[in-house]
């Protein structure tokens, strides 16, 4: 779409001449991205530069710094009068760049025109050490989900290492973890009232370093715990692992636990998670007055991330579903918190009064779709609760899973002028859809939210990821039996043709997960096969900082039963597994027949090409 005569006011400036037409000579606080600058909640730069101007500072963002010439954009605003904000991005810069096989990747979603190499590896080391080079005596704050999952010694794939706190390697003062509006606003309150900056550190939901656990501050309520230490996991698999261990139940519970782990002379302290976050944070953040546009230096050029969900909304955070692969519990938290329905329904008016709204509102949901408004419902149990997902093995029994809220959200803003169709864009959690209990199903609503969902609100393609199909792969996943996603698959089908709808459910599987071995990946093609599934979004198993699953593909055991699992780490193992996603393609085929005649299995070739020769020619 063509924008023409911005008024550059609207924006956060990104310039001294944009800041100059503010009105600004100087400025409270400057903050750096990884990512072009979109003025959108769902950037969370934007968000961030948003809350903070809400709060009557003089804010700036300088996005996707140059970082290899004189540092030009790292000078040009000079000092803040606050400090320097640090984030890579929307994601972690190396996943950003690179593929599971650790090729560079020829794009980036969220740069202008899907342009590679505008930001560094490992960005906001990079960013926040030549910020503390040139101006050593001006705080540096990092946050965003690069920095939040490298907090603790973490397992770094593309170094295939063990890497220290980012707070030692970046030089930065202060670490905001998992989603920033609630600490930041307390430190910029403090720091309005003078409260010196080295005075923060009782703040919640930071990490920061001390040279003497004497400088340790006391808060009543807090329970501190050590863990192993930086060199003491080096040495030894088996620390590192009962450190995960301690990390994740301290996320898992209600408990207010501070961690502290030395690093040579120095000590890592991970302040609790704020506990009190509300729906009327949550609100408060998204209600901000967002132009939801990209910044007009972009003009002309597409940013393919936001094309993506420029019409779309956020409707919660955080998930209980405590996927082994997945990093959401440790950056955005267990405990689900939802807008309220008046915050969205402002949103989806919002984006009605957009010029290139067509009257389609691209998703209402979550990291997980239908999580809006659930949780515990005994407080007090789920603080004693240990258990990091409350979806595997099986349901809790405490947790509240009614779909009533989500189904009188999507009415509500199906019937605001301007709105011709909701989608689901979101991927979709089946197994609380499909329980055993049927008195909980229609306690919950789940039948008529399953009906509602595939009847009004697929745009042709639903998406779920049951992720593999051997069941032994999917307890280390912490993810439901293949069977209920083969039930609901059944379901899918039945309402849509019953409706006449020409729509089909898209299903996400990974290879290469620990535990999963060729004899898996042959029963994921067979069963696929046999389903009669063309699988297309598929990916090969990436460890990322902080989730179970990187746990166990460095140690090779789980740190709960401390079991060997095996993992493929080879290219040639991970290669091997990923062709049997695509055994429906003839180029596969030579390939797979190889594979299993070196595991003198070739008869399970008439099983996946059934009716068709049983050794591919030549």
């Amino acid at each position: 779409m063509e924008r023409q005569n911005y008024d550059l006011t609207k924006w956060l400036p990104t310039s001294v001449k944009e800041a100059k037409i503010k009105g600004w000579d100087d400025l409270d606080v400057i903050l750096f991205s990884g990512d072009a600058y979109v003025d959108h909640p769902s950037f969370g730069s934007a968000l961030i530069g948003r809350l903070l101007e809400s709060h009557g500072l003089k804010v700036a963002i300088v996005p996707q710094p140059n970082w290899r010439d004189d540092l030009r954009d790292f000078k040009k605003f000079g000092k803040p009068s606050l400090f320097f904000a640090v984030t890579s991005g929307c994601m972690d810069s190396m996943v950003n760049h690179y593929t599971a096989a650790k090729r560079l990747r020829s794009d980036d979603a969220y740069s202008p025109d899907g342009q590679s190499g505008k930001r560094p590896d490992y960005a906001v080391t990079v960013y926040s050490s030549i910020l503390k080079k040139l101006f050593p005596d001006t705080p540096v704050i990092i946050g965003g989900i690069e920095a939040s999952l490298r907090r603790l010694t973490h397992y770094d794939y593309w170094s295939d290492s063990l890497k220290p706190s980012i707070l030692i390697e970046s030089g930065a003062d202060l670490l905001i973890y998992g989603m920033g509006e609630k600490p930041l606003s307390e430190i910029v309150t403090l720091l309005k009232k003078g409260v010196p900056f080295q005075s923060l550190k009782t703040t919640e939901q930071c990490s920061y370093l001390i040279d003497d656990l004497s400088q340790l501050k006391k808060r009543k309520n807090w329970e501190d715990i050590f863990l192993y230490s930086h060199e003491e996991c080096l040495k030894d698999k088996n620390l590192f692992a009962k450190n995960f261990l301690i990390l994740e139940e301290s996320l898992s519970c209600g408990k207010n636990i501070r961690l502290i782990q030395q690093h040579k002379e120095t000590y890592v302290v991970i302040n609790p998670m704020f506990t009190q976050t509300s729906t009327k944070d949550i609100d408060s953040a998204f209600d901000l007055p967002f132009t939801r546009l990209p910044h007009p230096r972009y003009k002309g050029k597409r940013i393919p991330a936001y094309e993506m969900i420029r019409h779309s909304v956020t409707s919660h955070r955080g998930c209980f579903g405590g996927c082994s692969f997945c990093a959401i519990t440790a950056h955005q938290g267990k405990n689900v918190i939802s807008r309220s329905p008046n915050s969205i329904v402002k949103e989806v008016k919002r984006i009605t009064e957009m010029e290139d709204f067509s009257g389609y509102i691209s998703d209402i949901g979550g990291p997980s779709a239908n999580m809006y408004m659930m949780g515990g419902i005994e407080k007090d149990i789920c603080k004693k609760c240990k258990r990091p997902s409350c979806l595997f093995p099986s349901i809790c029994n405490n947790l509240n899973f009614d779909h009533q809220p989500l189904i009188d959200l999507y009415n509500h803003c199906s019937k605001i002028n301007g709105v011709k169709k909701i989608f689901i864009s979101s991927g979709i959690r089946y197994d609380m859809l499909l329980c055993d209990d049927k008195e909980k199903r229609k306690k919950f609503h789940c039948d008529e939210y399953t009906e509602k969902l595939i009847t009004e609100h697929v745009s042709g393609r639903l998406k779920v990821a049951p992720e593999h199909t051997s069941q032994k792969v999917l307890n280390i996943m912490r993810k439901p039996s293949y069977s209920l996603f083969v039930k609901f698959k059944k379901i899918f089908n039945r309402i849509s043709a019953d409706r006449g709808l020409r729509q089909q459910i898209i299903p996400y599987f990974i290879s290469s997960h620990p535990g999963s071995e060729i004899e898996d990946m042959i029963d994921l093609a067979i069963k696929t096969s046999q389903d009669n599934l063309i699988l297309e979004q598929v990916q090969d198993f990436t460890p990322t900082p902080m989730t179970l699953s990187s746990v166990i593909y460095y140690t090779g055991f789980s740190p709960y039963s401390e079991e060997r699992i095996y993992c493929a780490r080879s290219k040639s193992e991970r290669e091997e597994q990923k062709v049997f996603l695509f055994w429906y393609k003839d180029e596969n085929r030579q390939r797979i027949y190889q594979i299993l005649k070196n595991k003198n299995k070739t008869e399970l070739l008439k099983k996946l090409y059934p009716g068709k020769i049983s050794k591919p020619q030549k």
